[in-house]
């Protein structure tokens, strides 16, 4: 029998997307697949858009839940899919036409090996890239990397695995992380030392967004810290140890390098000319005129 896979798309108020996404499933020159879309308690038209992808297709599935988050619609995708291996696909995400082709030519359902592939990210459209700040490779694919350098050096988009349902049979997304979720799943899965290949091929896109809960700071230190508590039940006393202490050493190496940069505007004649001008204005009273006046115009 052929190996078959699963897609998991959790989708959130971002049906305009969703068509791109099913359309990179349906183009897939593997054809021994399901996709589930789970409909997280969306406001907008998610139902209505996957519906015409059940007519396109039987191999589209369709779910509706009442709304979780991200975890929680990843999970109900979890519990009701039946393929030997497991993909997950952001709504707003692509994936390549060979993907699971390429894939599953490196592996044997006896073996099952994890497989990575290599992403790029792109804004609008899939010819319109951003870069990625860092590079996928093979001998990154570790362990310890995913756990001591994960955002800092190094992340995966989730859509970039394809994995064996196993690894799945006794875990489930942390529902009380918003972000992060994806790096506790790295760690679990990895921390077995698992059989891994890596496609160089670029095979997964990732769509940028400008106002994405991804781009707000304060969200993710938040889950951050939040994921660093969870962590501590996953992992032994001297990792988690050492995990706390090198973000320690970076946030503070972070903290002086600013300090630096700061240093060097506040040396700068720009920056005392702008002080004593802010000086004279408070003198005359004009400094809260003028912020009311800034904001206006703004």
């Amino acid at each position: 029998m052929k190996v078959s896979v699963s897609i998991i798309i959790p989708c959130y108020n971002q049906a305009q997307y969703l068509p791109e996404a099913l359309q990179s499933v349906l183009e897939q020159t593997y054809e021994n697949w399901e996709c589930i879309i789970v409909n997280d308690g969306s406001p907008d038209n998610t139902k209505e858009v996957a519906q015409e992808w059940l007519i396109k297709d039987a191999r589209f599935k369709y779910f509706y839940k009442d709304n979780g988050g991200l975890s929680s619609a990843r999970n109900a995708g979890l519990d009701i899919a039946t393929g030997d291996y497991i993909q997950f696909l952001d709504s707003d995400d692509i994936i390549h036409a060979a993907k699971f082709e390429k894939a599953i030519s490196l592996i044997s359902k006896s073996e099952e090996a994890i497989i990575v592939s290599n992403f790029t990210k792109f804004k609008s459209a899939l010819n319109n890239t951003v870069p990625t700040f860092w590079e996928l490779k093979k001998e990154s694919l570790n362990y310890h990397n995913i756990l001591y350098n994960w955002d800092n050096s190094f992340a995966i988009p989730i859509h970039c695995g394809l994995f064996p349902v196993k690894y799945f049979l006794d875990f489930r997304f942390p529902t009380s992380l918003q972000a992060k979720e994806d790096w506790i799943m790295w760690i679990c899965i990895f921390r077995n030392n698992p059989k891994c290949f890596f496609i160089e091929d670029i095979q997964a896109y990732y769509r940028v967004q400008t106002k994405s809960m991804t781009s707000n700071s304060e969200f993710l230190n938040a889950n951050y810290i939040g994921a660093l508590r969870y962590i501590k039940n996953l992992v032994n006393h001297e990792e988690y140890e050492q995990l706390l202490l090198l973000n320690v050493e970076r946030k503070s190496n972070l903290l002086i390098e600013w300090q630096n940069k700061f240093r060097i505007i506040k040396d700068s004649n720009s920056y005392k000319v702008g002080f004593r001008i802010k000086k004279i204005l408070n003198k005359l009273g004009c400094l809260s005129i003028l912020k009311r006046i800034i904001r206006l115009i703004k």
